[in-house]
């Protein structure tokens, strides 16, 4: 088997990490540490199409991701929570009960929870759109600092005061 492909994207959030092969995008994931992005020239063919969605997405020109996956682990139930998280459109949000309730099993919120947390494709598959069932919001595998700032990044335009 051969090394998967990477490419780092800057975004407003650090640095993302992008991983994949011609199956597909495996892995989408903050890095902690600052990283030298990669030139769009030098993005393997294998991964152009999600550097250009996230780029697009984080220049507000992108809300749905149309991109091939290719995971390198799940059980069968991390997969069906994933696939659920597609389902939560730009600008809302899904409580965890919510995404158990969709998967016909709404006694599996702290699983959906778990599984939610395991997410390899950070931001393109939108766990950041699950909240806790009062509305707050709860953990993020990429920080609660990038969570808030994704809800807030993807609220509607608030128009102020006409001379304001």
């Amino acid at each position: 088997m051969t090394n998967p492909a990477t490419a780092t994207l800057l975004t407003p959030l650090g640095s993302l990490a992008l991983t994949g092969s011609e199956a597909g995008l495996s892995a989408v994931t903050f890095l902690d540490e600052a990283a030298e992005a990669t030139a769009a020239g030098n993005v393997p063919a294998c991964l152009r199409p999600a550097h250009e969605q996230l780029q697009a997405y984080f220049n507000r020109e992108l809300r749905e991701f149309n991109l091939t996956y290719a995971p390198t682990f799940g059980t069968d139930f991390q997969r069906q929570v994933w696939q659920a998280l597609t389902g939560i459109g730009y600008g809302r949000t899904a409580s965890y009960f919510d995404v158990a309730k969709l998967l016909n099993n709404p006694k599996s919120v702290r699983a959906v929870g778990a599984a939610n947390g395991q997410n390899p494709l950070a931001i393109v598959w939108p766990c950041h759109r699950v909240i806790g069932a009062d509305g707050s919001l709860t953990g993020y595998a990429g920080g609660m600092h990038r969570k808030k700032w994704l809800l807030e990044f993807e609220q509607p335009t608030r128009q102020g005061g006409l001379f304001g």
